[in-house]
């Protein structure tokens, strides 16, 4: 696909792509949609809600230790700040560390907009490096800036000779593209663009990329097995630790939508192998993806002993739990880096899938190749209705209403809560490690069947509860407020 580091700016998901936040059909339609070129998002008359991929950019680049993130815009833009900065130390609190990161806005105002703040923009950034003195300093832009064209890398060219440390533009203007996980991209982006230094040696490292590190000391855990030693991305990374990316063994990500990116930027640049298997969830996810790790870093009997070892321990014990969850029918929502994958998951455990949302979907990679998740889902002839819903909650109580599946799951919480009002049991799959490797398969099932096993809470809070969805709207089609494809 080419990804050109020389520029500050890339294009969004839609365009290289392909990404769409609209449709309805099935899976099979989907692929063979991806697959053949023809498919074309639907725009929506209505909405309910969505993201800004600011928020996605800037809280992956505000997790890095000791670094400034200057959001230049208005006040109202910086409204995330805290909650970044409170998950920021958590974590670090969590690992053991002290992250000194520094979120600042520049507060712009009536007046800035009609002429122009570039001079306010350059004094702030001296004096962020004169007070914090971070390891590196990333200058985003936000809606106000893009609309009024303020230059920020003209700024950036123009103070960072006297900054002893990186200092990177951010282009994440909120309108540029429906698809938030744009901003995911956008701070790999900058990581690659700005910080990554062209090798010197090979390093035993693998590059992993996650959101918060959850599982940081079970996976060094397992990777000694095979003598490699992961390096996270990005919450706490170093700058020095970003640096040496380019001399890792591979790049893996615990999300395809979120690593993406990254991992064939890497490898297109520095030629580092990028891990393209399903995720590692579920057990067939994670045996796929241990056994193309052992294979690009040359650990294959290493890999197979640890997975013949894992298999006497954990799969009785799964195949017990799985008698009990046979036959319960489920509905997702998700993000589709996960949507697919525990959907595939499901199936695993004798679960049907009635009906999954994305909340994006990408038809295709930066590879030019679909999905792995979607990949493999077609080759073993899986299907079930799918839309993509970008957290349209709406469209996810009229399914709910229309199906009385036994459990509803979702990466976000607010859509879970609503599910629960109206009666269905549901489970929020927050951890993005919950499903991760044999063991938290196993804990994942004993989740699912604690929560359809005792259901009371559920039915009587939907007596007490009144909704605002209206008979009328559960009567309609998913889709009724979906517009004619577009290109």
């Amino acid at each position: 696909m080419g990804i050109n580091l020389s520029s500050s700016n890339l294009a969004t998901r839609e365009n290289r792509l392909g990404s769409i936040t609209g449709y309805v059909g099935d899976l099979h339609d989907l692929a063979s949609q991806s697959k053949c070129g023809t498919l074309k998002g639907c725009g929506r008359c209505f909405s309910q809600s969505s993201t800004c991929l600011s928020g996605c950019a800037l809280s992956q680049l505000g997790g890095i230790r000791d670094v400034a993130v200057i959001h230049h815009g208005p006040s109202g833009c910086s409204a995330t700040a805290s909650s970044q900065y409170i998950v920021t130390n958590q974590v670090a609190a969590k690992r053991g560390v002290v992250n000194k990161s520094v979120y600042i806005g520049t507060d712009m105002n009536e007046n800035d907009t009609i002429f122009g703040s570039t001079e306010a923009l350059a004094d702030i950034i001296l004096e962020v490096n004169r007070r914090y003195q971070p390891k590196a300093i990333f200058v985003s832009s936000s809606c106000a800036t893009g609309i009024i064209g303020e230059d920020i890398d003209s700024v950036v060219d123009e103070v960072k000779d006297q900054i002893g440390v990186p200092v990177i533009p951010v282009h994440c203007e909120g309108f540029k593209s429906r698809i938030w996980a744009t901003g995911f991209d956008i701070s790999d982006h900058a990581v690659l663009s700005g910080i990554v230094k062209p090798p010197k040696q090979k390093r035993n490292t693998i590059n992993f990329k996650n959101f918060y590190e959850s599982a940081r000391s079970e996976i060094i855990e397992i990777f000694k097995n095979f003598d490699l030693d992961p390096v996270f991305l990005y919450a706490n990374a170093t700058i020095e630790e970003l640096e040496h990316l380019s001399e890792s063994v591979a790049t893996t990500c615990i999300c395809g939508t979120l690593g993406n990116y990254l991992g064939n930027g890497l490898e297109e640049t520095y030629g580092v192998p990028y891990i393209r298997t399903i995720n590692p969830l579920g057990i067939t996810g994670f045996e796929t993806w241990l056994r193309e790790i052992g294979r690009v870093a040359g650990k294959s009997p290493q890999v197979e002993r640890y997975i013949e070892e894992q298999r006497k321990i954990y799969l009785p014990q799964i195949e017990e739990v799985k008698k009990e969850l046979k036959g319960l029918k489920a509905v997702l929502g998700m993000g589709p880096g996960y949507t697919f994958e525990v959907t595939r998951v499901l199936d695993e455990l004798g679960i049907e899938v009635v009906w999954a949302l994305a909340w994006h979907y990408d038809k295709k990679y930066e590879n030019g190749d679909v999905p792995p998740a979607m990949s493999y889902l077609l080759e073993n002839d899986i299907n079930f209705e799918a839309s993509v819903a970008d957290q349209q909650n709406f469209e996810v109580m009229n399914i709910l209403n229309k199906y009385r599946p036994d459990l509803y799951l979702s990466r976000h919480p607010g859509s879970t809560v609503w599910a629960i009002k109206q009666g269905t049991p549901a489970v929020y799959v927050a951890d993005e490690y919950m499903i991760f490797g044999y063991k938290h398969t196993l804990e994942f099932a004993h989740t699912v069947l604690d929560t359809v096993r005792n259901r009371s809470f559920e039915q009587n809070l939907a007596k007490r509860v009144k909704l605002p969805y209206t008979d009328w709207w559960y009567k309609q089609e998913v889709g009724s407020f979906l517009e004619e494809a577009i290109s």
